[in-house]
Order: C-alpha cells, then structure tokens, then sequence
C-alpha cells in the first residue's frame, strides 16, 4: 500500500468511527447502563418525537441500552422492541421497562433477530458510531422497516478533532456522510437536522423506506 493511499485511508471521513469499542459487559456495563437511564431520557424523548411515534407503530430501538426509548414509544401507544448486542443492557432493561408492549432481542445492527417488514419506524440513539459496518446495518434497517417505514439516527454533535469521549457522536460532516449512506441503501427524503437537547445540540439524520409501485 503506497503512503499516499495509508493516508487518505486514516483521514476517510466514516459515521462509525468508534466501531472498534468493547462492548458493554460487567459491572462496568451495568454502571453505565443505570447512567443511560437517568440521563438520557431527554434524547429518547427527542427520538421518538422526531420518528413520530403513535399508536399502531412497530418500532424497533436498534442500540436500546437500557430501554429508555423503547418505554417512551410504549408509552405512546406503539409496539417496541429494543434489540442489544449486551446481554447487560438487555438484564437491565426488563427490569427498568415493564409494559406488555414491549419486546427485548439480543442483536446487533448487521444482523436484526426480526422478520422482513415487520416495523413501521426504527431508530439508533447515539449508538451508530459504534456499528461494525454501516453498509451492513443500513442494509437490515432497509429489510425490517416496511415499504412506506421511517428510520432514524441520532447523534450527539462533537466537534471536529475531538477526542475521548468528547468525540462520540458525530461532527456535521460525518451526519452527511451517514446521510449518503442512507440513500445508497435505498432510502429517500433523506435530511439531516440539528436538535437541541437538554444536554446540547445532536445531529439526527431521518430518511424513509420508499413505498413499493
């Protein structure tokens, strides 16, 4: 490999620039679980706002921690189901969320544990960074969400050259590079869109599942 192509290899722009992070596991995954799930109802309350969650919705919270999302979807009257590579995230959540509408399935992004079609909107709350392969992720996304369905990401907003956990999000050019992602996958109406939270601005890129002719 010539050092000219090394280098443009380190500087590709990528939304899943954390892809290499352990997952969750131990104590240590516990503790941050029980953080997610007082800190973070604010931006699952932003998500399920911004997928337009109602009743009748089958949603699918991909990355759902501690479920805090999946239990404000529930609250509004739809169907959810948070899917997890941690099983301590998943232990966590049954017992935070108990509602009758909701489901919990060990999985990651690249390979959902859910039929084609089987949901109306999706979402990943602060988690696509850390997908292994975003091709992939879109690609079982586009699959499990109907002709007509809505999917988001959202993402807290870093700033360039950021590093540590200052650095997990994205930074604006890295939402439009998911944006593209989107469309190569078969998405349209892609956007992206900064959102105030209460813990600052995030980036949510939204596209939808083109109805079938």
């Amino acid at each position: 490999m010539s050092h000219d192509h090394a280098k443009s290899d380190v500087n590709k722009i990528v939304a899943n620039h954390h892809a290499h992070y352990p997952a969750f596991s131990g104590i240590t995954g516990v503790l941050l679980g029980l953080r997610f799930a007082f800190s973070r109802n604010d931006r699952s309350r932003v998500a399920v706002d911004l997928a337009n969650v109602s009743p009748g919705d089958r949603a699918v919270d991909i990355g759902c921690g501690p479920g805090n999302a999946v239990k404000e979807a529930a609250r509004r009257g739809a169907t959810a189901t948070g899917v997890d590579p941690a099983p301590v995230m998943l232990r966590l959540a049954r017992v935070l969320v108990r509602s009758p509408r909701v489901d919990w399935r060990e999985g990651a992004a690249e390979a959902l544990p859910l039929p084609d079609g089987s949901a109306t909107v999706a979402w990943s709350v602060a988690t696509i960074h850390h997908w292994a392969d975003v091709e992939r992720g879109l690609a079982e996304v586009h699959r499990v969400i109907e002709p007509g369905g809505r999917f988001l990401g959202l993402e807290r907003r870093v700033t360039p050259g950021a590093t540590g956990h200052a650095s997990h999000g994205w930074t604006d050019e890295q939402a439009e590079v998911f944006a593209d992602a989107c469309r190569s996958a078969g998405f349209t109406e892609v956007t992206v869109e900064i959102v105030d939270t209460n813990h600052g601005p995030s980036l949510a890129v939204r596209a939808n599942r083109p109805q079938t002719s």
